[in-house]
């Protein structure tokens, strides 16, 4: 006499829930990625046809210059009076100073030099971020 179950059992995973597990998380993600940079100052970066980068061997500082002409050295706020004394101290520890200046594109040329002037004057090398035309 056969006493044994015709039917074998087969072992199932249930993916119902796997849509709602994967839009949260997608969420999570979104929400954090947003708090990943607080400090971020919002520019119009002028266009660019063509990119040159040169990657130097230390983080370069950030001058950042926004539309209503306030001034930032790594997202900090800094009067212009002070501009050349807090560029000095920013570059005081590095062996070749680099300034990455990112600004924005209603700034007129007459104060985008006078920042390149004061560069040239304490001997830092000064790169222009722009946004890439493609």
């Amino acid at each position: 006499m056969k006493l044994k179950r015709q039917r074998r059992f087969h072992a199932e995973v249930s993916t119902a829930s796997l849509n709602d597990i994967m839009f949260f998380l997608l969420l999570f993600f979104l929400i954090i990625s947003t708090l990943g940079n607080p400090n971020v100052i919002k520019l119009l970066l002028p266009k660019s046809s063509k990119s040159v980068q040169d990657i130097p061997k230390t983080k370069p500082v950030a001058l950042t210059i926004t539309k209503d002409k306030t001034y930032y050295i790594n997202s900090t706020a800094v009067p212009l009076p002070q501009l050349e004394e807090r560029l000095i101290a920013a570059t005081a520890n590095m062996d070749e100073p680099v300034i990455t200046l990112r600004v924005d594109n209603s700034v007129t040329v007459q104060e985008l030099v006078d920042v390149m002037s004061l560069g040239a004057k304490l001997k830092i090398k000064m790169v222009m971020a722009t946004e890439l035309n493609q």
